[in-house]
Order: structure tokens, then sequence, then C-alpha cells
């Protein structure tokens, strides 16, 4: 008997009751060489339908957006389908600042964290898994076809080459654009709304029980003079000491605090990363400028060796004077490498790492100085996110401690109770039928010390170890300030004798060769040492404004706070 196996729908009531049952995946058992395949087959089903059945019988919450499913696309098309997102949550929620009991050397370390907005959308992508049976048995695939075609999927766009290069942009606009809608932002907002939802949870109290107890043989009933009872109700609710419901508030709070400043440490070390990739690409494309630029001083050389040549100079002049402009093209290439390659980079923050192909402008506009170290370090104090951070997480602790130590206090236990009492069959002689009402008032020993105190001394030294962690974290950010810093000032201090000083006096020099050279007082190798220190020049002006700029942007991601622009510094 031939067996065949179709694949299952997924739609209407198929998802549901007995139609994903056993009896569906039954059928003639195949014995020899396709015993195997048969079971492979079956195991394939099986997974389809037990992922069908939890696709349709999962938990959907409250407001939740409903999970749909999405056609197939590449990755580079994620930023630009608003049409497929949904919003994620309605509301913002608003948390209460850290406690002014705590001590003043810690309150004077707590942040002021507002919560960001969290109705930011979220892209819901729902796998699909092709494991239709029919794949392995003749004529599968054009089934599989088929059901694809129902499911609504599209096959994947072949990811197009990039455009023409877009208009030179600031670098302050590619930070507003990854910090639009990057994944990693918006999962850090999404963890701000989850901790947010677990406040409400911390302060609520515990489910109510009820239980009913009943016999349902009467002959073995409990019997009262009031007559037998039929049932026996009970409500029952814990109630947990006061100050105990407010600490656990107080430490969910704490944590939407530690991840707001987590949501801010994800932004700031974003833009970080778009400022050194940018101060890469526009290293790369201001040195490839420089090297078109030297293709005309190299051209005149090559004249002038010819020239020189032609009166009885040395044909070596002349080669000379071409392999230089051999090893300008040679430079070009490796500089246009680099130059994709920080394009890339770029790209790749933006969201867009295959069709977008970032241009920098020409001026980098970097400030004149770095800043005082006393300025950064105070600034660094009041907006570093891991500082923050920490400052929360002592905050939490502190409130840990404090549920620690009330649990010396008990929870109480109230209940009513509901009997129902029946005249029928009843054995007493005086029986009324009339039902019992009853209330329960219950409270726990907190006799156990030793663990309590136990309890208090953990959470008072995982709060002294999150103090000293905070003090540590101190001391490394206000070294590498320091440090960075001072590279900053010294790439500000070259910059300005380079400018000055030395390319003005490696021009004049040059101008004064030439004229020798011409007048056969000096030999081209001369010159060309000349004109290569030169070029050099201009190629290390250019690597030590895009270090500078990326030491800029350091030390803004140590501080936590974008630094004054100023004017830019004279070129």
């Amino acid at each position: 008997m031939k067996t065949t196996l179709r694949r299952p729908q997924l739609s209407g009531p198929q998802l549901s009751g007995p139609q994903l049952s056993g009896p569906q995946l039954s059928g003639p058992q195949l014995s020899g060489p396709h015993a195997a395949t048969d079971r492979r087959l079956r195991l394939r089903i099986s997974l389809y339908l037990m992922g069908a059945a939890a696709v349709a019988g999962g938990c959907v919450a409250p407001g939740a957006p409903k999970t749909v499913p999405l056609a197939v696309r590449h990755a580079s098309q994620r930023s630009h389908t608003t049409a497929e997102t949904h919003a994620v949550l309605d509301k913002r929620p608003s948390f209460e600042q850290p406690s002014n009991r705590a001590d003043s050397s810690e309150s004077s370390l707590l942040p002021d964290v507002r919560v960001a907005p969290v109705g930011h959308v979220v892209e819901a992508k729902q796998v699909v898994f092709d494991q239709s049976p029919s794949d392995a048995l003749p004529g599968g695939n054009a089934e599989g076809s088929d059901a694809e075609e129902r499911n609504g999927l599209e096959p994947a766009p072949v990811p197009t080459a990039p455009q023409d290069a877009p208009t030179p942009q600031p670098v302050e606009y590619f930070i507003a654009e990854a910090l639009r809608s990057h994944p990693r932002l918006v999962s850090a907002r999404l963890r701000v709304a989850a901790a947010a939802e677990r406040i409400p949870q911390a302060v609520a109290l515990p489910d109510p029980m009820w239980n009913n107890t009943f016999w349902p043989i009467e002959d073995q009933a409990l019997q009262t003079a009031g007559g037998r009872i039929a049932h026996q109700m009970a409500l029952q609710q814990q109630v947990p000491w006061p100050e105990k419901l407010r600490a656990r508030g107080a430490i969910a709070n704490r944590e939407v605090g530690i991840a707001q400043a987590e949501l801010e440490q994800a932004e700031r070390e974003i833009v970080e990363s778009v400022r050194l990739a940018y101060a890469e690409l526009w290293y790369a494309t201001e040195a490839i400028a420089v090297v078109e630029d030297n293709r005309a001083l190299v051209a005149d050389l090559v004249t002038l060796a010819e020239t020189r040549y032609r009166t009885g100079g040395a044909q070596q002049d002349v080669l000379r004077a071409e392999l230089e402009g051999e090893r300008l093209e040679d430079e070009l290439i490796r500089l246009r490498r680099q130059r994709e390659a920080a394009q890339a980079d770029l790209a790749a923050l933006l969201q867009r790492p295959l069709e977008l192909a970032p241009e920098p402008v020409r001026e980098l506009n970097l400030p004149e100085s770095a800043g005082e170290l006393n300025q950064l370090v105070d600034a660094a104090l009041a907006c570093n996110p891991e500082l923050r951070e920490l400052a929360w997480q002592i905050a939490r602790d502190r409130e840990r401690v404090r549920l620690a130590c009330l649990q010396r206090y008990p929870d109480l236990q109230l209940g009513v109770g509901w009997s129902a009492v029946t005249e029928d069959d009843a054995l007493s002689g005086v029986a009324n039928g009339h039902d019992n009402l009853s209330f329960t008032l219950g409270v726990t020993l907190p006799v156990w010390r030793e663990k309590i105190d136990a309890g208090v001394r953990e959470a008072a030294a995982n709060r002294a170890a999150t103090v000293r962690m905070r003090e540590a974290e101190e001391d490394a950010i206000y070294g590498r300030i320091r440090r960075l810093l001072a590279e900053a000032e010294g790439l500000f201090q070259q910059l300005e004798l380079y400018r000055t000083r030395i390319i003005p006096r490696t021009e004049r020099t040059l101008q004064l060769a030439t004229a020798d050279y011409r007048g056969q007082q000096t030999d081209f190798f001369n010159l060309i040492d000349i004109y290569q220190e030169l070029l050099v020049y201009q190629v290390q002006v250019a690597r030590m404004e895009a270090s500078l700029a990326a030491t800029l942007a350091r030390i803004d991601r140590e501080v936590g706070c974008p630094l004054p622009t100023g004017n830019a510094r004279p070129e």
C-alpha cells in the first residue's frame, strides 16, 4: 500500500482541538529501506505540528501586538519597512527617585534619572521552517512552492550595489541617524519598559487561595449538631508586612534606573563608534585628496626631468620621476580600500550595510581645546552612565538591606470560610440546616533569627561591594580621561607645529630645490626626497586630525556628556 503524507495546513481550526492529535500521523507502517525515511518524515511532521500548536495556544499579553507573518527580506531593508513594525507600549511610566533617607555620601552619587519614552517600535518576525515531508517524495518541490505562495512568503530580494555617492554630511547627521533606530537602542528601551512593568508586580499582594472541601459519600460526611456538612469553602489571602511591599517596590524602581543607565551607556557607545568610523572615513578621503593633488606636482617633476634629459641630463631622473607617479597610484589603491572599509563600518552602524556609501565633509570642525581636566572630571561624575548605573545599584542594595531587616516582622494570613449545612441524612435530632460563616487570622512566626541575620549580612556585604566597585570605576575613568586629555593636547600642539612651521618651510625648500635643479645646482634625488617629505607631512596632518577627532570621541564617551564644539581651529 502506498502512503501519501501531505503538508498540514496552518489556517483555521486545524491548529486546535483533536485535529492535532496522533491519529492524523498514523498510517500503514513501512518496512525495508523505506522505514527510516518514514520515521524521519513523521518526526518532521510532529515537530511542525508542535510549533503550530505553540503559536496557536501561546500567551498574548493584554494590549500587546500580535505577531504576524512577514515576508522574508534582506537585512538591508529593515530600516525602511516601517509598515511592518508595531507599537510595543503606549505609555511611559513614572518612577520615584532614590529614597532621601540614604546616607549623604550615597545620595550625592544618585543621578536624576528620567526614563525615555518607550513607545518605540520593534519589528516582529515569525521564522518559518519549511518542514514539508513532501520534499522527500516525488513531486514534493511543486507542492512546497505552492505552500509558500499560500503562506504569503516571497523570495529574499537580491542586495543591490551601492547607489551614487550621497551628499557629504557632517558627523552629527550620522549620529542622529544611528540613534534614531539602532536595534541595540530599541532593545535597551524595551528593557527599560520591561523593568518598569516589574514595579506593579513587586507591590501587588499574592494571589488569594480558594478551596472547597466536600464529601461525595453522604454516609461518610462530617456531621454536626446543626446537620450534615455538604461543602466547606474557604478564601484565604496572604498579606505581607506593609513595609515589605514598599521595599520591594523601591527595589524594582531602582532596577528601572539601572536599565535607564544601561540605555544611556549604549547610546554613548554607539555615538563613539559612529565618530570613530567617521574619523577613519574622513582621513581616507582627505588622504586621497592630498595624493590626487600631488599628481600634478609629480607631472611637473616628470616634465622637468625630461627637459633636463634633452639638454644632457641623466635618463634615470626621468625614470625616477615616473616611478614616483606609480608609487602614488599604489598609495591611492591602498587609501581607496581603506575608505571603502570605513564606509562599510559607518553604514553598518546606520543599519544600511550594503547600499549606503556615506561621504564626509571636508572640515571636521574640531574644537580649539579638549577642555580642562577638572571640568571633565566633574562632568564625568555627573554624566558617566557607568557611574550612574553603579549609583542606582547602591540604592537598590540599600533597599535590599532594608527588606532583609524587615524579615523579622511577621506576615498576616486572612481568611473567610463558609460551610454548607443540610438537614438531609443528618444524624442529629436537633439539626436545623443553618450554614456556618467563619473568619481566619494567622501570622507567620519569624523565629529562625540566624537565617534572617544571615540575609541581612549578605545584603550589607553586597551593598559594600557595590560601593567599592563604584570607587574603582571612578579611578579608572579619571585615569582614562587624564591619558586621553594628554593625547589630545599633544595632537593639538603637533598640528599647530606642522601647519605653521614644518609644512610651509618644506614647501619653500621644494621651491628652492626645483630652481636649483633647473640651474643644474642639485641632483634629482635630492629634489625627490624633499617632495616625498612634503607628501608625508601633508598625509600626516590628515592622520593627526583624524586621530584628534577619535581621541575627542573617546573623551566624550568617558565623560558621558557631549563635549562643546566651540570654534573650529584655523587651517
